[in-house]
């Protein structure tokens, strides 16, 4: 083997895990963003524990080498730098070898400054396809060579005794001989102009090939020893360690740093690598991950201070799962909202699938609630929805079953104490009594949304907690009479909930996005009607005229007198519960009294007859 030319073999074989790619969506979405720079990877390798048929040591990569303080075991560790690209063109068009020569040099600077281990990295670069789940990546271990390096002579090393304490050491791989003392030096430069012999930790088991590291380690000595014709290398190996002198010549073109590293596909071609994960990836994860991914491009340009998770984490109510209801849902699930929760006593009719978009023919005859519920899973599998079959007791109507709308009173105290944002969708107004009074007593975001046949009411219920100056209207504010019973004895088209098909669509894109936006400002529901959060205004009240295609908004203080908001009501409602609400179910008017509706309406019949019993000298 005199003056044979040094052959090296590839330092390391490269292996990624599927959580490596899960953790770089995560990180590409939440928080990289647009944002090309390069972010630092951590990883290391146990050189003891190379498995025995391979050729070279294994580095792998997994979800926690995005986290220096994930790494775990025993083992050599490593830092390199990941560079993620925005675009699959951009991924293309890089000058590889370029980029490689320019991480190279790097690494001899830092080499040259410090110490041998500080000359050995990684990088990888790559290119997320968010959509598809496919991931373009390509690793490379930059090596550089100063001068060519010849093999004099190779002897096997029998005992590795003399170097135990330094392959106990993980925290050196290379370093520097002290033959006067007998141990292995870190191998900073002042340190090589010393001595002649490099120690090395060979991640290689090729015969006769070194790891291409030693590229790097021999050009870094050189670099100090100018006037010196060679040294000597000692490669410890698991197996069949030996050492070899080495010499070294000028390279034909002076100054020449020739650099290498990218690895080699399993086809032993120099080309990047291809990752399709769609078939390894629950279909429930990658629906949620697509989700999120079309929310988080909100925050790259638009709305970097976007609070989404404020949204997703909120648990939604809905009474009535309706042509609204079902609209409502919709939305919701498109804002990555987690909880649905649907309340309806009705069944799917002939007639619903045509506007209500989470039913079809097949479900005529099945709960509202629970056939929703189940929709929406399959639009959405990770979604936690339920619906549940449920009679909202209604002021005006009489207590029948005691027992049983006892019950759905008591349902309805625990649903609102578990949700966040209730949305009444509901098509009578009686039905919608009670929930407003839920709303207070819970200190819950309502959402109310009503149709007309070509107009839309979409309001936000005010707070109880806040003062009477301030605290705004409920659904109810405008009345003079109490709610009741508006069901009985009505003709076809008033039994119907006859609108221009666009306006549930309208109103229920309005609910939700209002809902979003209180939810963005910082005083949530305590916000004033004419506040705005990062989205734009949060109002008090949105009124649609298809008519007129046109919006108005307004916003109207909590009348004191309201059937729906009065704090004796409210009050009433806490201390009592169901003895409170039985009587108002049995009798409306008892509200009208306890509310002071009853003398509004005394005095103004009062001032009414009068006026009728003025003369204005009219014959």
């Amino acid at each position: 083997m005199d003056q044979a030319g040094l052959k090296f073999a590839p330092p390391f074989q490269s292996f990624f895990d599927t959580s490596f790619f899960r953790e770089f969506a995560n990180l590409k979405l939440n928080v990289l963003k647009l944002n090309a720079e390069k972010i630092p990877l951590y990883t290391t390798v146990d050189l003891a524990t190379i498995p025995k048929g391979a050729s070279v040591a294994h580095l792998f990569f997994n979800s926690r080498t995005l986290d220096e303080a994930g790494l775990e075991g025993s083992g050599i560790r490593f830092h390199g730098w990941f560079h993620n690209f925005n675009t699959l063109g951009e991924f293309k068009i890089l000058d590889k070898k370029k980029f490689l020569q320019d991480e190279a040099l790097s690494l001899m600077e830092a080499g040259s400054k410090g110490c041998l281990d500080d000359a050995v990295g990684f990088v990888v670069i790559a290119y997320a396809d968010l959509k598809n789940y496919k991931f373009y990546y390509w690793f490379a271990v930059p090596t550089f060579q100063s001068v060519e390096f010849n093999m004099i002579k190779k002897e096997q090393l029998e005992d590795k005794s003399a170097f135990h304490e330094f392959l106990e050491d993980d925290s050196i791989l290379c370093g520097i001989l002290d033959p006067n003392e007998g141990n292995v030096l870190k191998g900073y430069m002042s340190e090589l102009k010393l001595f002649d012999t490099l120690v090395v930790k060979d991640t290689s088991k090729i015969a006769d090939c070194p790891t291409s590291l030693l590229k790097n380690f021999l050009s870094l000595w050189k670099s100090q020893n100018p006037g010196k014709d060679g040294c000597k290398v000692i490669l410890l190996r698991n197996e069949n360690s030996f050492s070899v002198d080495v010499s070294f010549r000028d390279n034909v073109n002076d100054g020449e740093i020739k650099t290498s590293g990218w690895e080699r596909n399993v086809n032993g071609k120099l080309t990047p690598k291809f990752t399709d994960l769609r078939s390894s990836i629950d279909p429930s994860y990658l629906a949620e991950q697509s989700l999120d991914l079309n929310l988080s491009l909100m925050k790259w340009r638009q709305l970097p201070d976007l609070d989404l998770q404020s949204v997703k984490s909120s648990k939604a109510l809905l009474l009535g799962a309706g042509t609204l209801g079902c609209n409502v849902a919709r939305s919701l699930l498109a804002w990555g909202v987690q909880t649905i929760t649907f309340v309806d006593n009705g069944t799917v009719s002939v007639s619903n699938p045509a506007r209500q978009s989470l039913y079809t023919f097949e479900d005529r005859g099945l709960s509202k609630a629970e056939t929703a519920a189940k929709a929406v899973k399959s639009i959405y599998p990770t979604v936690n929805a339920s619906g549940i079959n449920l009679e909202i007791p209604m002021i005006g109507h009489q207590v029948t079953e005691e027992a049983k709308q006892r019950e759905y009173y008591e349902t309805l105290v625990s649903l609102f104490a578990t949700h966040d944002v209730i949305f009444l969708l509901t098509d009578s107004r009686e039905t919608r009594w009670l929930p407003t009074l839920l709303g207070n007593i819970s200190d819950k975001l309502v959402i109310n949304a009503a149709l007309g046949f070509d107009s839309y009411l979409v309001m936000r219920h005010g707070n109880y907690e806040q003062s009477d100056g301030t605290r705004l209207g409920c659904y109810f504010c405008h009345d003079v009479v109490a709610p009741s019973d508006s069901l009985t004895d009505r003709t076809l088209d008033e039994m119907c909930t006859v609108t221009r098909p666009g306006v549930a669509l309208m109103a229920s894109a309005q609910a939700v996005e209002l809902a979003v936006s209180v939810l963005q400002h910082p005083e949530k529901n305590n916000s004033a009607p004419n506040a705005t959060s990062i989205l734009g205004e949060v109002p008090h009240q949105i009124r649609g005229f298809l008519s007129k295609h046109n919006l108005v908004k307004l916003h109207t203080p909590a009348y004191k007198h309201c059937a729906g908001c009065n704090r004796d009501v409210i009050d009433a409602l806490r201390s009592d519960g169901w003895q409170f609400l039985k009587q108002a179910l049995n009798d409306y008017k008892f509200i009208e009294r306890l509310s002071g509706l009853s003398q509004v309406q005394q005095d103004t019949e009062k001032i009414l007859n009068e006026m009728e019993d003025l003369n204005f000298g009219i014959q």
